[in-house]
């Protein structure tokens, strides 16, 4: 399995806040269940507006699946601080390692300028149990 990031295209926005959609509510309905009936808007988990707001003010991208849009995520980078808004992936791939392997991708993208090269550690021996933190700070 490959999986690289894409910046998000113009014309592929509205795919992007549909699948993003699907997701939020696939993992609210179907994998947790119903706690409340707690929406946002029209049946939506997250709203359109805070997708939006969130593409406008970060970086977008594609989570790409050898090659197809399996996911997203949307970075917010202001000077030394660096922020997740949002990661998806679709609810066919759940639980395959694709967030995971597109979080060690953003790692390449906003790689820390204090680590030297030479001891650059490899993401799977820093992380062997699978568990880490959405937390990155740039100087």
């Amino acid at each position: 399995m490959n999986v690289t990031l894409e910046p998000l295209k113009p014309e592929n926005r509205e795919q992007f806040i549909k699948d993003n959609q699907e997701a939020f509510n696939y993992g609210a309905m179907v994998e947790f269940g119903m706690r409340d009936n707690h929406f946002e808007e029209d049946n939506q988990i997250i709203s359109r507006e805070i997708i939006e707001m969130s593409i406008d003010g970060g970086e977008a991208y594609r989570i790409m699946v050898d090659g197809n849009p399996e996911g997203g995520l949307i970075l917010r980078v202001e000077g030394d601080k660096g922020d997740l808004d949002i990661l998806f992936t679709s609810p066919r791939i759940h639980s395959k390692g694709v967030g995971y392997a597109a979080w060690c991708e953003v790692e390449k993208l906003h790689p820390d300028p204090n680590e030297p090269k030479e001891e650059a550690r490899d993401l799977d021996d820093q992380f062997p149990e699978g568990m880490f933190r959405f937390e990155k700070k740039i100087k």
